[in-house]
């Protein structure tokens, strides 16, 4: 269902029992919210889930950038508003964790807990000249430049091998994200640092990440955990970047326990 929000259209689903709690789902740089289809089969049984394009993402409107975390927030609560959300869990992977925290941030009375996973509060030493190189290339030779360095990031060496139909699923999400949306959400990854600000998260926080993911780092995870008191940290072993995706048995079975301990 497209929606107008923040004063632009979104793709955006919403399944599962009135009534029940809602959680809210935010995906990584250059996927959509298809992203989440196993988890969402999986919760909707009994909660009420929420899932979104990010602007230029899908089939959400790709609106030139660049972005900011305080835009990217912004559109989950007028999303939310669309819907009739008032409160919510808050599950984001990748840019969709950092949009996480800056959401609970801005909206600790919507946000009943958090699961931030594979992402940031602040770059890891050495990666800001990253995200320029990847701008341009995005800007000069297409996405379609950035699908095998992409995959190359998100799955460990040999798993899709015999997956085939989900690596083309994958492919496809990347090639069909706009350069707008790729490159404002670039600018707003290439400026994050909310090391200082996230010890006010006062939220019952999961915070999981593969141990081979070499875009957000082990040690990223284990910043965050140490900044947000009280959060547990998860490490899935023989995975990187796209757990939901690559990993979904794990992945669900730890978003659910964390869902049902709040």
């Amino acid at each position: 269902m497209t929606i107008t929000a923040n004063g632009i259209e979104f793709e955006t689903s919403i399944e599962g029992p009135e009534g029940a709690p809602v959680v809210t789902m935010s995906h990584s740089l250059c996927c959509d919210l298809t992203a989440w289809d196993e988890l969402a089969e999986d919760l909707k049984k009994d909660h009420r889930v929420l899932r979104y394009s990010l602007r230029g993402h899908g089939k959400s409107a790709p609106v030139e950038g660049p972005y900011d975390f305080k835009m990217l927030a912004d559109d989950v609560a007028a999303i939310q508003d669309a819907y009739g959300v008032t409160e919510s869990h808050f599950v984001g992977l990748s840019i969709g964790g950092m949009i996480a925290q800056e959401f609970a941030l801005r909206y600790p009375e919507r946000t009943t807990s958090l699961v931030i996973s594979s992402s940031l509060c602040a770059l890891p030493d050495g990666a800001a000249a990253l995200w320029p190189e990847r701008i341009r290339l995005a800007s000069e030779e297409g996405l379609e430049a950035t699908v095998e360095p992409t995959m190359s990031r998100w799955f460990v060496e040999g798993p899709l091998d015999d997956r085939s139909e989900l690596g083309k699923r994958v492919r496809k999400m990347i090639v069909d994200t706009s350069i707008n949306g790729y490159v404002g959400c670039c600018h707003a990854i290439a400026g994050i640092d909310l090391r200082d600000r996230i010890p006010a998260i006062k939220k019952k926080t999961l915070v999981i990440v593969g141990r081979e993911d070499m875009g957000t780092p082990l040690s990223s995870s284990e910043l965050i955990h140490r900044q947000i008191e009280g959060s547990r940290l998860v490490v899935i072993d023989n995975a990187a970047h796209q757990l939901a995706i690559d990993k979904p048995e794990e992945f669900n079975q730890n978003v659910r326990a964390h869902l049902a301990s709040v």
